[in-house]
């Protein structure tokens, strides 16, 4: 259900630089079997767009990892989706503790989270946070209308420390 595949995996690590390389040493990766038991529910993520003049802007976003892939949203009209609405370049990374992280770099994939075609996403969310907020939470998700965000990964780099 929540696949990653292992050739992305093994593809970014040869790619990198020898100075990640020596951080994310072979022992410290995770693989995609790993990778998807560690990243379930949702993964507060730390999503990086560029502005119009190529300067950085990071915010915090609710990621959920999907089919091998995050998944996030936003407001339809916050500044990180008009960035990523012309500029779909985009990194993001979960790091809960300094034992573990994911990094992603790609291009955003904007969609409407109401869609049933991209029902997926929703229904994380739903799942998520229902049991937290209650009925409040859907009627707030309706009334918002979110844009969606899938994060097509181009590298994908993950890291462990001790197991």
């Amino acid at each position: 259900m929540h696949e990653t595949p292992d050739d992305l995996l093994d593809a970014s690590a040869a790619a990198a630089g020898p100075h990640l390389r020596s951080i994310i040493s072979e022992d410290r990766r995770v693989d995609a079997v790993a990778l998807c038991q560690r990243l379930q529910g949702m993964c507060l993520l730390v999503l990086a767009t560029a502005t119009a003049d190529g300067r950085p802007l990071v915010g915090p976003v609710d990621g959920y990892f999907l089919h091998g892939t995050f998944f996030f949203s936003s407001g339809r009209n916050s500044v990180r989706m008009r960035h990523l609405a012309v500029r779909p370049a985009v990194s993001a990374t979960y790091l809960p503790a300094e034992e573990f992280a994911v990094t992603v770099h790609g291009r955003a994939e904007l969609f409407d989270v109401l869609d049933p075609a991209h029902g997926e996403l929703r229904e994380a969310m739903l799942d998520f946070y229902l049991p937290k907020q209650g009925p409040a939470f859907e009627t707030w998700l309706e009334h918002e209308n979110p844009l969606g965000g899938r994060i097509a990964p181009e590298k994908l780099f993950t890291f462990r420390m001790g197991q």
